[in-house]
């Protein structure tokens, strides 16, 4: 959760150009037309909401005006719906920006209407908690410790090259104390190069410089303890695509004619589905507007308002002085979409792949380019979406075989140490399927230990080579999934599968199990912890929308990994965090509830998050509601972990159920086979 390299990479990204392989050049679409109302900001649109922003101070803007966050102010459910329905006759919703910026130590936020170039509202945040962190601090912050006499001092007794250290800022959290009193801090810590570009594997152990982020002052030093820096052997994974073994041979994606998706803007067609696909400095990738053409009704049918990462959570099981404060939430402290990296065609992505970039507003307000930054292509891996061989029949042999082609929009977020690999994935089936993959490197604990034997007290880790402890920690990030099954009037049903005693002798057979489906009334009845919870499968349905034979509508959520968390409910980690205590919250449909973590939430109370929302309790039957579903990883390194960790995924499935009202892709054409190389795109030798 450090950010010496992302730093770099953030001030690199105003000399950047795009990089995308010449297929994918060929398969952009670039229609120059007026944003749709989902749309992000545009570069211009940026511009603007900075001066208006800025011309909103009394007098003339402060010299100390911060950006932490300029994003799209998305339009009201209900006139966007209206607008989707009619487009032609009204004119679309108006573009605004929501703009939290720091001035004189105050959090600003405002609405900024870009239509009518004016702020529409404008309040200072009293409450608890602060805005997302800027790049420009956390390096500001980083070389205030590398200049720190004392810390200097600390590195010479150490016998440390001094222009060998690499330092990183790490937010701080909440145990109780004031934050208003405290300010906005931060603890830098540091590591050591001197062999090795995997900084993150030679920390210096038990030296912490603090420093005020809005006085940009250091206001606490400490070393507190001494132990080995780890060796750099075995840890520099820069030369990895040195071939050692057998090779394997070329393979590659080939679709000479193109791709079957068009990009039009952000809105993407592809096969029987359409959606819009949109960037947010916190989120990531947004998913918006997901219908399914039903080839039986002949129209596209509404599927998922809106889908999004809400928030990551992840804190560290180790309580020296050092990491107990190490309990991050990595989209509300430090922007999931701001950590967003340029991806590499060829390797991040298949030959195949459509590149987007994407546009943010820096620290001044300015907008910055971010190349590549989500990827878009057809997977096809010998997967099988159906088949049946029928030998049943006297003198036949029936065969019938489906290859599986989906779609997949990525990107990748590095924070820090760790780089997840988000995957929303689209079938012909109807199904959307999510998948987050966690690769990149451990947060590492420098220790005198050489060996296991040596440990005699709980050290809150794995010794993964000498000196180096790989600390426990959990990951969990919660989606936001605005589902409208066939209309935005759903309800959220629970079907348990209960085991029923055979009591009555009408059957040789004990038991067998039965289906009883419980609506949910209240935003109680929906929250659900499945490690705790009856075998059940929980569905989004629309009551007033019905197949022929009488099922209602619906889709149906499918879990991957299921972990709850292991902090007791009186930890101030886990009261930030609490919406991890329930794998599935479901609540009414409100604009201002995105941020499971709460909007502010860096130092934050956890007195706005998801978990205190649901506190009242409100109805969800038959309303627009929102199902929320927590991912979790209970990650306990192991030596295959280090240096480097290999990709470990998980995600979640939402699966028509009775939303048609037969398979749906009973008919599909597969795809024709092609043994051609795709374009000039050169294979990976």
């Amino acid at each position: 959760m450090t950010f010496p390299s992302k730093i770099l990479f953030f001030l690199s990204l105003l000399f950047f150009s795009s990089i995308i392989t010449p297929c994918a050049e060929s398969t952009r679409r670039r229609h120059r037309r007026q944003p749709h109302p989902l749309d992000p900001l545009t570069p211009s649109e940026l511009e603007l909401a900075r001066a208006i922003a800025s011309d909103s101070f009394p007098g003339s803007p402060p010299r100390n005006l911060t950006f932490h966050y300029v994003g799209l102010d998305e339009p009201d459910k209900p006139l966007l719906l209206s607008w989707l329905s009619a487009p032609s006759l009204s004119p679309p919703p108006p573009r605004r920006a929501l703009v939290i910026a720091r001035a004189n130590k105050r959090t600003h936020e405002l609405t900024v209407d870009l239509s009518a170039r004016r702020v529409d509202s404008a309040r200072v945040h009293t409450g608890h908690g602060f805005p997302i962190l800027t790049f420009a601090e956390l390096a500001a912050s980083s070389s205030l410790a590398r200049q720190h006499p004392p810390f200097l001092e600390s590195m010479r007794k150490r016998g440390l090259k001094a222009e060998e250290i690499v330092c990183g800022s790490f937010t701080v959290g909440w145990y109780g104390q004031e934050a208003r009193k405290v300010g906005r801090t931060v603890k830098v810590m540091c590591y050591y190069l001197d062999g090795t570009v995997n900084l993150y594997m030679r920390p210096v152990e038990g030296v912490t410089v603090t420093v005020d982020l809005d006085e940009m002052r250091i206001v606490g030093f400490m070393d507190r303890v001494r132990v080995p820096v780890p060796k750099a052997d075995g840890t520099d994974y820069s030369g990895s695509n040195e071939r050692v073994g057998p090779a394997l041979k070329r393979i590659g994606v080939v679709q000479p004619e193109g791709p079957s998706f068009t990009v039009d803007g952000h809105m993407i067609r592809w096969a029987n589905w359409e959606f819009h696909l949109s960037f947010d400095v916190r989120a990531g990738p947004i998913i918006s507007l997901a219908s399914i053409y039903d080839a039986e009704k002949q129209k596209f049918r509404q599927v998922m308002y809106r889908g999004f990462i809400s928030e990551l959570f992840v804190p560290y099981m180790d309580l020296t002085e050092e990491w107990y404060y190490r309990t991050f939430f990595d989209a509300g402290e430090y922007g999931f979409g701001l950590c967003a990296v340029q991806l590499e065609p060829l390797r991040d992505c298949p030959e195949n792949a459509v590149f987007m970039d994407a546009y943010i507003a820096g620290p001044d307000g300015k907008p910055i380019k971010m190349p590549n930054v989500f990827c878009v292509f057809e997977r096809y891996a010998g997967d099988i979406m159906w088949r049946h061989t029928e030998l049943g029949i006297p003198g036949k042999v029936i065969r019938e075989v489906r290859p599986e082609v989906n779609l997949v929009v990525r990107m990748v977020s590095t924070v820090g140490n760790y780089d997840y690999i988000v995957d929303w994935e689209f079938k012909q089936s109807g199904s959307i399927k999510a998948t987050v993959g966690l690769t990149g490197l451990l947060e590492v604990r420098g220790s005198k230990y050489t060996h296991n034997d040596q440990i005699e007290d709980e050290e809150y880790g794995v010794l993964l080579a000498e000196n180096t402890l790989g600390s426990r920690h959990d990951h969990f990030l919660i989606f936001h999934l605005d589902l409208d099954i066939d209309g935005d009037s759903n309800s959220f049903v629970k079907s348990v599968f209960r085991q029923t005693p055979v009591a009555d002798h009408r059957s040789p057979r004990k038991s067998y199990w039965s289906v009883v489906s419980e609506t949910a009334k209240t935003e109680s009845d929906g929250k659900i912890n499945l490690l705790s919870s009856e075998q059940a499968e929980l569905l989004v349905v629309n009551p007033g929308k019905k197949t022929n034979v009488g099922n209602m509508v619906g889709y149906r959520l499918i879990p991957g990994s299921i972990t709850g968390p292991l902090l007791s409910d009186d930890d101030y980690a886990q009261i930030r965090g609490a919406f991890t205590k329930y794998n599935v919250w479901v609540t009414p449909y409100n604009k201002s509830e995105k941020w499971a973590g709460g909007l502010y939430t860096d130092r934050s109370y956890g007195d706005d998050t998801l978990a205190t929302w649901t506190q009242r309790n409100r109805a969800i039957e038959n309303k627009d509601i929102v199902l929320w579903y927590t991912l979790g990883f209970h990650h306990a390194p192991y030596q295959e972990d280090f240096p480097l960790m290999p990709t470990l995924s998980s995600g979640f499935e939402l699966r028509p159920a009775n939303f048609f009202e037969s398979n749906p892709v009973l008919t599909v054409v597969p795809p024709e086979v092609v043994t051609w190389p795709n374009c000039s795109v050169p294979s990976i030798i």
